[in-house]
């Protein structure tokens, strides 16, 4: 009886700790990552090489929401590439957020003048790539999921693939980086976590949904009237949610909505549940607690005990988030689990909101932690 009660107290901390998770997204800026200041031109830096490819995604074949299977990319040369054509270079594969694809990305982050910059301010030159993770719904979670399509994969083994075959790329693993930012912050730890094989140092940025999406406040005739207000709200939204019979559905309830719909195609796929493929956390006004369940087992700081072994295998882990970002809290308890654990990361609150300075950071942060810990020869 006693075990019972503590999961239950345990599950209850979870779920109310979804709650905060979707009360911020619910404030975030109604088409993701836009308000971004632009770091100041660096005196002498030299113009990149801009490629739009497409790289084929074997993992997403047979998706039941018909996302595309060759999906857009965008891939950044170094000045020097086509100067010296024997030399090979490490990778950084870059990870955009929710609502946007690989190509918004690049203007939020101002690509290629951070990193053009970051060269001329000395970081050692390597090709940056950003694949496209855009869905029907806004984001693909970078899960692995029958109704989106396999992303994890699709990351970690297709584009890598073909970036290996395609470009003078470096193949060993100590000279791939990874880092995202927002929904890629969550896709960076949920694939270095469990690809460490694959990348030797690892970036996240204000990832999103690092703690359970779901729940919502309890019913209480204690408790305020702003908690009260916002059960309502949420009541209201998931009904909402339920009559959504297609994308253009989605669409009309907006931002929240399509995110919570994307979670669920990615965590809660469901093959015989037509014609959206996905169950959400609760029906008929009340939580479904085995759906609910998949949420959080695909959230990382639930699932981060079972990595531990292979985070340790990271030459570098970076962190950052900044002081008025409503994604800070779980970032806080990422880099106190690491401590905990004794791996090494660096982690800067920084003063900002969760899109003010993510291209500063990346000219001025990423791309140098990047310098710092790839091989760039004779790596083994």
């Amino acid at each position: 009886m006693r075990s019972d009660k503590l999961a239950v107290r345990r599950r209850t901390q979870w779920v109310l700790s979804g709650v905060a998770i979707l009360v911020l997204a619910a404030v975030m800026p109604c088409r993701a990552q836009v308000q971004t200041e632009d770091p100041p031109l660096v005196p002498g830096a030299k113009p990149e090489i801009v490629q739009h490819i497409k790289i084929p995604g074997e993992a997403l074949e047979g998706n039941l929401q018909g996302n595309e299977v060759d999906r857009d990319a965008v891939v950044f040369l170094p000045p020097s590439y086509n100067k010296d054509k024997h030399r090979r270079y490490p990778v950084v594969y870059a990870l955009h957020g929710y609502s946007i694809g690989a190509e918004q990305w690049t203007h939020e982050i101002r690509l290629p003048q951070t990193i053009e910059g970051a060269f001329a301010k000395g970081a050692r030159q390597m090709i940056v790539v950003l694949p496209d993770s855009k869905t029907v719904f806004g984001g693909s979670m970078y899960s692995s999921s029958v109704t989106t399509g396999d992303f994890e994969r699709y990351v970690y083994h297709d584009v890598v693939k073909y970036m290996d075959t395609h470009y003078r790329t470096i193949p060993n693993r100590l000279a791939r980086g990874l880092v995202g930012h927002s929904m890629g912050g969550y896709g960076a730890l949920r694939i270095g976590m469990q690809h460490p094989e694959v990348f030797g140092s690892l970036y996240v940025m204000s990832a999103c949904c690092l703690t359970p999406m779901v729940g919502r406040p309890p019913a209480s005739s204690t408790a305020s009237p702003a908690m009260q207000a916002m059960r309502k709200r949420m009541e209201a939204q998931e009904k909402a949610l339920e009559s959504v019979k297609s994308p253009a559905d989605a669409a009309k309830l907006g931002f929240f909505a399509e995110a919570q719909l994307a979670a669920a195609a990615a965590w809660a796929p469901d093959p015989k549940n037509p014609p959206l493929y996905l169950d959400l956390p609760y029906k008929d006004g009340k939580p479904v607690p085995e759906i609910e369940d998949k949420f959080i087992a695909n959230s990382p700081l639930a699932m981060i005990d079972q990595y531990i072994y292979n985070l340790r295998e990271y030459t570098a882990i970076g962190l950052d988030v900044g002081d008025e970002d409503g994604w800070r809290f779980g970032m806080i308890q990422l880099h106190q689990i690491l401590d905990n654990y004794g791996i090494k990361n660096t982690f800067e609150i920084y003063h900002g909101t969760h899109t003010s300075h993510v291209a500063y950071r990346f000219q001025n942060h990423v791309i140098p932690f990047f310098s710092e810990n790839l091989c760039f020869k004779n790596c083994h």
